[in-house]
């Protein structure tokens, strides 16, 4: 088979999020509109003027580790392992042989193992510790994640991480997409994973001003900033081919990937360079506007970020952006920062597979000045063919992935 024909697809996926650990749980949850933001509970809120968060809530790292095995695992590296068992398990790959040498592994995360480093810090200026945990930099890399799903599963071809910000996993699934159709590997184990709930990030956070005090409305009159979330996402990246051959179940096809660069402003949001990305995908995936039903917006509900995105699709489609429907996942799970990008490819796959588009939740009025269906607070049965899914990140790192049904 020629590689400039190779078509990409997803035939496994694991999900570690605020609504949902395995992906028929996060399925129920995202399709009912459930949201997962509530309380602060990972860290004292002695302090902070965070209080409320996505966070991963029920979750006993004892129930899939071991305590030696934990010795070496920061939070970040346990989620990118049990959704990327979950994933592995669901496609049927096994790596014996040829496999694992022709299999990449690339994962996204913003920060790594900042809990770890946070607790170190504490521990040596708040405690007075002359000596740290001796694993303290093998749990706080940002490449652990990456390392430790290789190792897992003898994956021997090429792996790195990508990081940038909130576009790492998007990044990290459109360069394994890109491998995989370009034939420099036959499978991908793909994804991102983000734990950075910890006291000394979020206050962080806090300063910069930007994080809502009562909950994510992306695209809504009286939304009023972000709400910090944390999870893992992974995918199993094959050909088509490879896929049909074994009789394996495909959730959808990853049809483009599109990048750009704002080069503009650290910070602040510019809808030439998100318009970019996304005109960059499509044509990728050469699929017309007219084509895309669904756009799973990077939406984090703050006030710029959602105006600059809706100014970017409408100059994208430009009046097919009316009849579009985008929605805003993190109005459910929060902004996983380095693995948002992850959660919602997973979440548009999973509108693909099912037909059935997740709401945006929590919106009380949608923006008129965004003029976008956001598909308010109940999800809807809907024909999706293709589906784009943006990230947006910090520093104008832009990513866009299409996804097509299969």
């Amino acid at each position: 088979m020629s590689a400039a024909v190779r078509r990409v697809v997803v035939t496994g996926l694991g999900v570690v999020s605020p609504i949902g650990v395995g992906l028929a749980p996060f399925a129920e949850s995202l399709f009912a509109g459930r949201c997962g933001i509530g309380p602060l509970g990972l860290v004292a809120r002695d302090g902070l003027g965070i209080r409320i968060a996505g966070e991963v809530r029920d979750y006993d790292p004892a129930a899939h580790f071991d305590a030696r095995r934990l010795g070496l695992l920061d939070r970040v590296s346990q989620f990118a392992l049990v959704a990327a068992r979950q994933a592995v398990e669901a496609s049927g790959l096994r790596f014996e042989g040829e496999l694992g040498p022709r299999t990449a592994t690339i994962l996204g995360t913003g920060v790594g193992g900042i809990g770890t480093l946070d607790e170190g810090f504490h521990r040596l200026y708040a405690e007075g510790a002359q000596r740290l945990h001796p694993f303290t930099i093998p749990r706080l890399m940002v490449s652990a994640p990456t390392a430790q799903v290789s190792m897992e599963f003898g994956l021997t071809g090429p792996s790195f991480t990508a990081a940038s910000a909130c576009a790492s996993a998007a990044h990290a699934i459109g360069l394994a997409f890109q491998m995989v159709r370009g034939g420099l590997v036959d499978a991908a184990v793909t994804g991102g994973a983000e734990a950075s709930l910890s006291f000394g990030a979020l206050k962080g956070w806090e300063a910069m001003r930007i994080v809502s005090p009562d909950g994510c409305r992306p695209f809504c009159e009286t939304r009023n900033g972000m709400v910090l979330g944390e999870g893992a996402a992974v995918l199993v990246l094959e050909t088509l081919e490879a896929a049909k051959a074994r009789g394996a179940e495909v959730l959808g096809e990853v049809a483009g990937f599109g990048m750009s660069a704002d080069a503009k402003d650290i910070t602040a949001p510019d809808a030439d360079g998100a318009a970019r990305a996304m005109r960059a995908a499509l044509a990728d995936a050469g699929l017309n506007g007219d084509e895309v039903d669904y756009v799973n917006a990077h939406g984090t509900g703050t006030a710029a970020n959602d105006a600059t995105e809706a100014r970017a699709i409408h100059a994208v489609f430009g009046d097919l952006a009316r009849r579009l429907m985008v929605s805003s996942t993190k109005s459910m799970v929060g902004h996983s920062l380095g693995a948002a990008g992850a959660l919602e490819a997973a979440a548009t796959l999973l509108a693909l597979r099912d037909q059935v588009v997740p709401p945006t939740v929590g919106v009380e009025r949608p923006d008129p000045a965004c003029a976008l269906d956001v598909v308010p607070r109940v999800a809807r049965d809907a024909r999706v063919g293709a589906a784009l899914s943006n990230s947006f990140a910090f520093g104008g790192l832009n990513a866009a992935l299409a996804f097509r049904r299969v």
